[in-house]
């Protein structure tokens, strides 16, 4: 470690721990209750004015003003141990997962420079180079890493192409770019996004074959710290006042008031975060339901048409594959939009959104509400990057196939939203046809996402012919299911008593994919936690409410500032992949706890009610002033604890129902005196942060599916058409003859834990599969791109062959998976808008939404399936019709294009 630099962190620390000293109260003074803990855990303890984790405290010297040693444990000393590998095109493609090049980074004899041998592309490099243990990676390490690609472009130019480990054909003319990926910064295991990572790109200056790249690790100017003091510098008067017994807790109300205000452009749009710059449908529309329609309409409203493209529909942010249908959470632009209305009054606006929202829903109903479950598919809501929360195997395709938890209680929510905004502006149908689709989607989570013994909802229903369930842990979703009512009574209460938390929060999912760091996997987002709070209050439940509380105020108060995320298993905010300060979703979530937990507000159509939920270690006297509600001001004093009001005056009179009416004008008096009772005891499901084992890798030969085995694993599931078949500790399974089977093995850890499935292996479809050559149903292509089969492929865009009809014949009758062969170069496969779609009919007919996502910036070449349309063929001929309908816009609205190779026809029933 650099003695410079620690003898500076170390002074600095030192002073700040004098600061925070100097600041306490003397022995006379202090009181009993300032030095009793209210939350207190292994890992940290939350009293009053300060929070203590470790050595580091953060202390509020005043309700402006705040106080952190806090230190990320990322700067301390790095193992010289560094892992890489090679990736073509920006995808993990060189060799197996797990399966990567080492490099001891210590220094070499006679001061020699640091730099690997040319490695051979997918032949493992082990550097022998001795390591003590207590070695560490010194300051700006200067590192060459250098490539063998000659084989790579050898196959180029043998035979137009190179075969991966996978099996996957890259054609030369598709060839982009060659990068470093790893662990160690600068390096990055996010191969999505290599190709925004110029210093990771490896060049070959003198056209040998050998490519290289320089790089700096461990850069002293490259660590991350906080502020180690933040004090209020904008004017925030105009916004509500916050005030009560608990000083750290009023310094970081009024810490997120300013962030509130710097979150806010000048063009008076919701800025993402500090690094995030634009609007982004869900985060702006997460932050507008958890305080932003109350502090900030006018941005709230105008943020949010920011996101509604010129047809008059929701706008998907850029994502997988290219976005929508592929990820279908904007439709939590609709309950934000909701939100506004109840709080706002404003019939101007409902009359705005609702078309809006009723064309949006309408195009989702047809692309991606599946008639079988009564489920809706695409991507996890907020969780867009694939690899975190998703098996390696599953391509944005997978993922659009999938139907996960948190995306449909957002359906459901909006079908109820539209609903209620279609009764109150006389749209009858609609109105019905909303609340039968919300009681259908509420029906099918309940049905088919519900886990009895676990007490909680699974992740997401994945595969490709036959769905199985996740069992993980999904946060955000659990907390909506609670919040929105798809769980109720026994079954809301079971959901927050039994979904597993860690120490510092409650992580994205659980358990934890390994292999892939900290991001959405293995960590804690702040207004996730928010949301969770929410639920427990919904439930009745105070430990969680508590306990959550104190995991939104620790990251706040030690990092001084609302952060995007922080790692689950250290609670760090410099341990996860990207990361934000003045994360606006993240600030309205701490002004959430104010305005919607402890004192309740719940904003309806025509009042505002009052549910405060204070726990009892928050007992006390709290003030909450010039908090504007329609044409009226409200200045509210409360008392007590609980979750039950003893009494509420409204300018010293009983006030009914504990309700604003929405007539109300000028500035009143509220008072509200709770029972002091705390609610009935309720459990936690308190876990460590643990690990899932890695899913297996399945291969098939002679009709036997066999496995490494897979560390941790005690042993093994296996899954037929998506149901278990078996369970064993072999590592193998023989096939047995019959029709077509999709087998997948899941690896099962001592405690329970399971991994995710393998890669569907399928079998028995020999004899029922069919190809149909599609250039024979278009007229004939100028042929530019390579991977073909047959004679050709067609191209379609929004103009060129929108519509094909398609003959099939199908020996005998029964259930077939449709799927087209396609390749879509408009964008990267984590990012931008470009998924194209299609509608398939056979005559009138609906069978299903066709979906054809990208699969590399340019990689024409690059030929993969869309996902499976399952539809029942009798015996005979069929005419099948492919074709572009309004409905299948994507969130480009310009360039909807792919090329196709072929139908295949498989019968799976």
């Amino acid at each position: 470690m650099n003695s410079r630099l620690f003898s500076t962190g170390f002074l600095l620390t030192l002073g700040l721990l004098t600061a925070c000293q100097s600041a306490r109260p003397t022995a006379e003074t202090t009181t009993a209750a300032a030095m009793t803990p209210i939350w207190q855990s292994d890992a940290y303890t939350l009293y009053r004015d300060r929070v203590v984790q470790g050595p580091h405290e953060a202390r509020a010297l005043s309700a402006i003003e705040l106080v952190s040693n806090y230190q990320s444990p990322a700067n301390e000393a790095q193992s010289p141990r560094i892992e890489f590998k090679f990736s073509l095109n920006g995808k993990d493609n060189e060799m197996a997962p797990g399966l990567n090049h080492l490099l001891v980074a210590v220094p070499r004899p006679g001061g020699a420079a640091l730099e690997t041998p040319p490695i051979v592309f997918g032949q493992r490099y082990e550097d022998a180079t001795p390591a003590a243990a207590t070695a560490y990676l010194a300051p700006n390490t200067a590192v060459k890493i250098r490539l063998d690609l000659r084989a790579v472009l050898a196959a180029f130019k043998k035979q137009g192409y190179f075969t991966t480990f996978k099996g996957e054909k890259i054609y030369q003319q598709d060839f982009k770019h060659v990068h470093v990926a790893g662990g160690a910064a600068p390096l990055s295991w996010d191969f999505d996004s290599l190709v925004n990572r110029p210093e990771l790109e490896m060049q070959d200056p003198d056209g040998d074959g050998i490519y290289e790249a320089t790089l700096v690790l461990n850069q002293p100017a490259a660590t991350k710290t906080t502020a180690q003091q933040w004090k209020q510098t904008i004017n925030t008067a105009d916004f509500p006042q916050y005030s009560s017994d608990y000083p750290l807790a009023d310094a970081l109300y009024n810490l997120a008031l300013e962030e509130a205000r710097r979150a806010v452009e000048p063009d008076s749009t919701f800025r993402t975060g500090k690094e995030w710059a634009g609007v982004w449908t869900r985060d702006i529309s997460y932050s507008i339901i958890l305080a932003q329609a109350a502090l900030q309409p006018r941005s709230a409203i105008k943020s949010l048409l920011r996101k509604v493209s010129p047809e008059g529909r929701i706008i998907q942010d850029t994502g997988t594959g290219g976005a929508y249908p592929v990820s279908t959470d904007r439709v939590v632009w609709a309950v934000a939009a909701w939100e506004i209305y109840q709080v706002t009054g404003d019939e101007a606006w409902l009359r705005q959104v609702y078309p809006i929202i009723k064309k949006s829903l309408a195009d989702d109903r047809q692309n991606a509400y599946d008639p079988a479950t009564g489920l809706v598919r695409g991507e996890s809501s907020f969780l867009d990057w694939r690899e975190q929360t998703y098996p390696r195997w599953m391509q944005p395709a997978d993922i659009y196939q999938s139907q996960n938890l948190g995306t449909n209680v957002l359906h459901y929510q909006a079908n109820v939203v539209l609903a209620q905004m279609a009764a109150r502006l006389g749209d009858p149908g609609a109105a019905a046809e909303g609340q039968r689709q919300a009681a259908a989607i509420k029906s099918a989570i309940n049905t088919h996402l519900w886990q009895p013994e676990k007490g909680y909802y699974g992740q997401y229903r994945y595969g490709r012919t036959a769905l199985m369930l996740s069992p993980k842990a999904e946060a955000l979703g659990e907390a909506l299911s609670v919040l929105y009512g798809v769980a109720e009574g026994e079954r809301a209460r079971e959901v927050v008593a039994k979904t597993p938390t860690v120490p510092f929060g409650i992580p994205c999912i659980y358990p934890q994919i390994p292999g892939i760091p900290a991001y959405h996997n293995d960590a804690v987002w702040p207004f996730v936690q928010s949301f969770w709070t929410l639920a427990a209050a919904r439930a009745g439940n105070e430990q969680a409410v508590l306990e959550s509380m104190a995991a939104i105020y620790r990251p706040a108060a030690l990092f001084l500032t609302n952060k995007e995320n922080f790692a689950a298993g250290n609670g760090d905010f410099a341990g996860t992949q990207i990361n934000s300060s003045n994360m606006l979703w993240s600030l309205s979530g701490s002004l959430g706890l104010v305005y919607k937990v402890l004192f309740g507000m719940d904003w309806q159509a025509e009042r505002l009610v009052f549910r405060p939920f204070v726990p009892q270690a928050f007992q006390g006297r709290r003030r909450l002033t010039n908090f504007p509600y329609r044409r009226a001001v409200l200045d509210i004093a409360m008392e007590g604890f609980g979750n039950e009001i003893s009494s509420i005056t409204l300018d010293g009179q009983p006030l009914p129902d504990a309700a604003i009416p929405a007539s109300l004008s000028g500035r009143h008096a509220v008072r509200i005196v709770l029972s002091s009772k705390a609610p009935a005891m309720q459990s936690l499901n308190r876990v460590a942060n643990a690990f899932a084992p890695p899913a297996p890798e399945v291969s098939l030969a002679n009709n036997l599916l066999s496995w490494a085995a897979v560390a941790g694993a005690k042993e093994y599931k296996v899954l037929k058409n998506g149901a278990p078949l078996t369970t064993s500790s072999s590592l193998a399974f023989a096939i047995p003859a019959g029709p077509f089977a999709a087998y997948q093995v899941v690896a099962v850890a001592a405690a329970g834990l399971e991994s995710f499935a393998s890669e569907p292996v399928e079998t028995g479809a020999e004899t029922t599969n069919r190809q149909v050559q599609l250039e024979a149903v278009a007229p004939k292509e100028k042929l530019v791109y390579k991977g073909f089969s047959g004679q050709g492929y067609v191209e379609i865009t929004k103009t060129k062959n929108p519509t094909l009809t398609i003959p099939v014949t199908v020996a005998e009758a029964g259930l077939y998976a449709l799927d087209f062969r396609y390749a879509n170069g408009n964008g990267p496969i984590n990012t931008n808008n470009k998924c194209a779609l299609r509608t398939l009919r056979r005559g009138p007919e609906l069978l299903g939404t066709v979906v054809l996502p990208q699969r590399g910036e340019g990689e024409w070449s690059n030929w993969g399936f869309s996902n499976p349309v399952l539809a029942r063929l009798g015996k005979g001929g069929h005419l099948l019709v492919l074709s572009f309908e309004p409905a299948n816009e994507n969130m480009s609205g310009d360039v909807n294009q792919a090329l196709l190779d072929y139908l295949r026809v498989r019968r799976v029933e």
